[in-house]
């Protein structure tokens, strides 16, 4: 029987999975749960895929089989589709409603897709679009997306908000407290009812 609770963050690199990932495994050690996490940085640098996964109150290692996961928190949408194979059925999609293209997209002749294609794709009963970017422009910076993220998928996540917050506070540098804050707290309510 599965105990822990599984959550993937995925984006590209730059985006903030990293630091996203760092707030949720410190809300579990503020709470004294046990967290296990691993990162996939691979070409993150060259705009490349970047993966975070990271179990909590789970026993064996760190690694989420596909299928598994409660949790999917993609920072866009073209890496929402290309790791949705590792939620379970019936689990939780958070995507921001950015659309990142590689470049090569525009050269391989086939037809690009847009925002409404891929939202389309994904659109579901346990999914959540976003507009995680707008939410964090206004809170004072387009970088604290990836908290406006985490304050969406706060409703899904089995930790204290005032520990998720506690955890963006002492993860973000101190000068953006404020704005990360905010950011949370509006992509929490932008996402009331999941």
């Amino acid at each position: 029987m599965k105990k822990s609770f599984d959550v993937m963050i995925v984006g590209i690199g730059g985006q903030g999975t990293i630091l996203a990932s760092n707030v949720l495994g410190e809300a579990c050690l503020i709470e004294g749960r046990s967290v296990k996490g691993a990162e996939t940085h691979g070409m993150a640098q060259r705009g490349g895929s970047v993966e975070s996964q990271i179990r909590i109150d789970g026993e064996f290692g760190p690694l989420i089989i596909p299928g598994t996961a409660d949790l999917l928190i993609a920072f866009d949408l073209l890496e929402a589709v290309r790791y949705r194979h590792y939620l379970k059925e019936g689990g939780m999609m958070i995507v921001n409603n950015q659309l990142v293209l590689p470049t090569s997209a525009f050269s391989s002749g086939q037809p690009v897709p847009t925002i409404d294609d891929i939202s389309t794709m994904l659109d579901g009963e346990h999914t959540a679009i976003v507009d995680a970017t707008a939410i964090a422009t206004a809170a004072g910076s387009p970088l604290a997306a990836n908290i406006a993220l985490l304050g969406a998928a706060s409703h899904t996540i089995p930790l204290r908000v005032e520990s998720l917050i506690e955890g963006v506070r002492r993860c973000v540098p101190q000068k953006t407290i404020p704005i990360n804050e905010h950011a949370f707290l509006e992509g929490r309510e932008a996402v009331k009812s999941i």
